[in-house]
């Protein structure tokens, strides 16, 4: 039986402004803060967590703090992140909404398959908002925005890349996707190709971007630091370790992150990629109901959480 990533896991994003994106992700965007936490290789950084009502595997936008200027856009990257709705009419809603709050946004319209809106943060993270109507939003109780409007979660992502052919072997050979069908890129030169993982729809696509007219992206605020997919548990992720291997891929081999474990390694284009199991899950060491309240820290830095805390600023 073929080994297939389930689709999109999580994607980590990079703010330089903790406060402001807590504000903006919670209150604008009405996601729910599902862990509060730091970055484990530099536990100086937030990392904030955002997700649906319950957590769910392929809900989860995060960020981590870093104190650095802002992306410098371009190629080697991920240029957009889609997140999910349920309906033409609640694009609409969010178009509405997003002006509200002084978002500017496009108009709502067919993009690559999908019908979509696109708006950016405040850092100018950008965004994708799609229809997805084989998915249904597990809503968060407190969030501002009504139940029947939230955000179901992520995807579609997308790549930008100066070459297709390094990144099509990776996504093909190497991790089993299917490339289903390309465009031409609307906003600007190039091409778009979409690829599937698993189910298929957009929770599980891929979107890789060609266009070798830009610079390569310098890392920063409002840019985006890795995607990652989804497998099922420590079983299957070693399996995808063995299959990476197997290529000659220089990957990070099994990384224990508490609420989940994964494996990362860059496609040839650079851009950094993660397999991650969708258990334990976020639950692990809190409490559903109170998910994201307190800082939560995983067994391995709880002895340090004095000194972890000390060195963090308060997000209100």
């Amino acid at each position: 039986m073929t080994l297939e990533l389930g689709g999109i896991h999580h994607l980590t994003a990079v703010t330089a402004d903790a406060p402001k994106n807590l504000q903006f992700y919670t209150q604008t965007l009405g996601m729910r803060l599902i862990k509060k936490t730091v970055n484990q290789d530099d536990t100086s950084a937030y990392h904030l967590f955002y997700g649906d009502g319950v957590a769910s595997p392929g809900a989860d936008l995060t960020f981590f703090d870093f104190n650095t200027l802002r992306e410098q856009r371009g190629n080697h990257t991920v240029g957009r992140t889609g997140l999910r709705v349920d309906s033409a009419e609640t694009l609409q809603w969010w178009k509405d909404h997003l002006q509200s709050h002084n978002v500017g946004t496009s108009g709502i319209k067919e993009r690559f398959g999908h019908v979509s809106l696109d708006f950016e943060d405040f850092e100018g993270q950008r965004f994708r908002l799609v229809v997805d109507e084989k998915n249904k939003v597990i809503p968060w109780g407190k969030s501002p925005v009504p139940e029947d409007r939230q955000i179901i979660g992520l995807g579609p992502i997308t790549l930008s890349v100066p070459a297709l052919e390094p990144t099509d072997a990776m996504l093909t050979r190497v991790m089993n996707m299917r490339q289903v069908r390309h465009y031409p890129a609307r906003e600007r030169n190039g091409e778009v190709f979409v690829y599937e993982m698993g189910p298929g729809g957009p929770a599980a696509e891929l979107h890789v971007s060609v266009d070798p007219s830009l610079p390569r992206a310098r890392p920063g605020a409002g840019g985006v630091h890795h995607v990652a997919f989804r497998t099922p548990d420590q079983d299957s992720l070693r399996e995808w370790i063995e299959r990476v291997n197997s290529f000659g891929i220089r990957s990070s081999g099994e990384v224990e992150r508490f609420y989940f474990t994964s494996l990362y390694f860059r496609e040839p284009n650079g851009v950094l990629f993660e397999i991650a199991t969708d258990v334990p899950g976020f639950a692990a060491d809190e409490p559903m109901e109170s998910l994201g309240e307190t800082l939560s820290l995983p067994p391995f830095l709880e002895g340090r959480r004095a000194q972890i805390e000390a060195g963090l600023k308060p997000l209100v």
